[in-house]
């Protein structure tokens, strides 16, 4: 007689597991947000088992904090596009971040981030959520404020000002657009692609003579 074996089979390739249900996360919540997304959810459009989701995450949180670190990462690798050329003049490198962004707005599809929807929803109430968040956006604003200071440096502003404080305002016309966009009503892809434009001449307008 057969005698099957009681042990619990092993994942043929956790990572790639791993992998999968952090996707199927990014992607629920992109479509639903965190919280109308459950564990069971994650599992089906993933197709594993609870049991290989339990194996990688201790509860939904801990997959939440997965989702917005491979987004940071994920965004991050398409913004340093812009500025992975050196010698490239750094107000030109933020140009080309801001194109690169006005292309995440080009189908009809809600433009929206896993980062900002999560601080939405969750900041108040889940501070390691928060801490996530928070550590994400200041990566972006980084960036952005370097490319601005080292503009500074080459060009002769109208006026002084901060470098992190304009990477900050910037920071919020992408996320406050997205958040609007998401209501089609006020405009969509389009409102936020005006957005931008708005933000390029606010750019521009810090400098006296900047070529780009």
């Amino acid at each position: 007689m057969l005698i099957k074996s009681t042990k619990p089979k092993k994942e043929r390739n956790p990572a790639e597991t791993r992998e999968k249900l952090v996707g199927a996360t990014v992607s629920l919540i992109l479509k639903q947000g965190f919280s109308a997304t459950s564990v069971d959810q994650i599992c089906s459009a993933a197709g594993v088992t609870k049991g290989s989701f339990f194996h990688h995450f201790e509860n939904k949180e801990a997959i939440g904090k997965a989702a917005v670190e491979w987004w940071g990462e994920f965004g991050t690798n398409l913004y340093a596009e812009a500025w992975k050329d050196a010698g490239l003049d750094p107000l030109q490198q933020l140009h080309r971040m801001l194109d690169i962004m006005s292309g995440f707005t080009q189908s009809e599809e809600v433009c929206t981030c896993v980062v900002g929807m999560l601080s939405q929803e969750l900041a108040q109430s889940h501070p390691a959520m928060r801490a996530g968040c928070e550590r994400q956006l200041d990566v972006w604003t980084a960036n952005v404020a370097r490319m601005l200071r080292e503009a500074k440096a080459k060009h002769k502003p109208k006026s002084d000002f901060d470098p992190v404080e304009a990477a900050w305002f910037l920071q919020s016309i992408w996320q406050g657009s997205m958040l609007i966009g998401k209501t089609r009503e006020h405009g969509g892809p389009a409102m936020i692609r005006r957005n931008i434009e708005f933000a390029r001449a606010w750019v521009e307008a810090l400098f006296a003579k900047a070529k780009t």
